[in-house]
């Protein structure tokens, strides 16, 4: 099949065959490369605040090959990485914690991550959140800060991974802004 054929979609898992295959790809991600958590026979990693998580993920052809997490509840996984989390911010702030970004290794690309992140902009944006945190891997920081994001604390170690506690306000963030960038995204990943 040529990837003229192929279609994304990016949207709100909401499928036991989607949660399934988050799992699948947790576990890929989380396990295999990242080695952040220990392997397991079913090769399957449920999230610890799965229940809570918000997954914003693209479908290629109905199968799942990117997401990412979003989570408005406390505490967030940085809670118990970062002693005094709230200390960093201003009181007033609406938080969130993203989380388990994860493209499979075949589909990496610029347009894929970008329709990924457009769509999580505006579950951000309609939940209220004003301010974003992300734990990021530090062999990746200088992609997070492109992305807009600061980084704030000490890094931490979990699994054989160092991240970095990072944070971006989203009040610059519009609904007709993120409308365009995911239509562009979709529109030039379909064309090539």
């Amino acid at each position: 099949m040529s990837s003229l054929d192929s279609k994304l979609q990016f949207k709100i898992a909401e499928t036991r065959e989607e949660f399934d295959q988050i799992n699948k790809l947790n576990y890929k991600t989380f396990v295999e490369e990242i080695q952040q958590h220990p392997q397991n026979p079913k090769k399957y990693l449920v999230d610890k605040f799965h229940a809570e998580n918000t997954y914003v993920i693209c479908l290629e052809n109905g199968i799942v090959i990117a997401m990412v997490s979003v989570r408005g509840n406390r505490p967030f996984s940085l809670d118990e990485k970062v002693q005094d989390l709230d200390s960093f911010f201003h009181a007033n702030f609406k938080p969130c914690e993203i989380r388990l970004l994860s493209i499979e290794t075949n589909r990496r690309s610029g347009r894929i991550l970008q329709g990924l992140l457009t769509k999580l902009a505006l579950v951000c944006i309609k939940k209220g959140f004003d301010i974003a945190l992300i734990s990021g891997i530090v062999a990746q920081e200088k992609l997070y800060r492109r992305l807009g994001f600061l980084p704030f604390g000490d890094p931490v170690k979990s699994g054989q991974v160092y991240y970095q506690p990072m944070f971006k306000k989203l009040e610059d963030l519009t609904h007709e802004w993120a409308e365009k960038f995911l239509k562009d995204a979709i529109t030039q990943e379909n064309q090539e």
